[in-house]
């Protein structure tokens, strides 16, 4: 479970995010979602630690972490995997190696040990045999099931996905959804996933955090937001349907 309690942040003297409050339940698909330029990003970064907020805290399971002592950072961040946009992938490695990467940093295992990890997780993403390639060998959708191998390779107890589905098409977008859904399921670790794509939330979307201009206007479940009277969830809502409609359409 991950806790973020009062996170404010500004930038100069625009205040980017209020008083945010979340809570991310384990074994389960928490979304936060909203349109570009809400904050989403900004509170993703300020949770896993890439940005301090002015104000508030974010805790682990009870371990209180925005202010912790270095050791503690650095105790829980070897527990967390991240999905970055557009996958982020080492253009010079290969897929092995990419995958390898978290472990030569943040393990001290064999080479045996981990080239058998390195190709489990492969494995249970669907990429048998594409070790040797580099990412320039491989399509857009290949190289996002490389960066949640490259995420889930540790085994964290935490992954987040900032926009997993960004480039994609409509059916390699479902399949990442799922690939995301089944791990979280399989591992019982809390997800936090970060998007724009109504599709995702309604296919994947356990617990989902509405935000619009640096606010929280509205938390709940997927199957609660047809019931919503905050106008611009509505409007949110609406306009990702349609441009499914329209997409169908092409």
């Amino acid at each position: 479970m991950i806790e973020v309690s009062n996170i404010s942040k500004s930038f100069s003297d625009k205040k980017v995010l209020h008083e945010i409050n979340m809570l991310f339940e384990k074994g389960k698909t928490n979304m936060i979602i909203g349109a570009s330029g809400t904050g989403k990003s900004v509170l993703l970064k300020c949770i896993v630690g890439l940005i301090k907020p002015d104000n508030g805290d974010v805790s682990y399971d009870n371990r209180e972490f925005t202010r912790a002592d270095k050791e503690l950072q650095t105790e829980i961040r070897r527990e967390m995997g991240m999905l970055f946009q557009g996958g982020a992938l080492f253009d010079s490695q290969t897929v092995e190696q990419n995958v390898m990467f978290p472990l030569d940093v943040l393990t001290k295992q064999s080479p045996e040990e981990k080239l058998e990890r390195v190709n489990f997780c492969l494995e249970r993403v669907g990429l048998e045999n594409v070790n040797k390639k580099m990412p320039s060998e491989i399509s857009g959708g290949m190289k996002k099931r490389v960066g949640i191998a490259r995420a889930i390779v540790t085994r964290p107890n935490y992954l987040f996905c900032d926009e997993p589905n960004s480039g994609l098409d409509p059916q390699t977008a479902i399949k990442i959804d799922n690939l995301i859904k089944d791990i979280t399921d399989e591992y019982n670790i809390t997800t936090v996933v970060v998007s724009h794509d109504m599709n995702s939330v309604l296919e994947i979307g356990d617990k989902v955090n509405f935000m619009h201009e640096g606010h929280v206007l509205w938390s709940g479940t997927k199957d609660e937001i047809g019931d919503s009277d905050v106008k611009e969830l509505n409007q949110f809502v609406f306009a990702g349907r349609l441009m499914k409609v329209v997409k169908d359409k092409i």
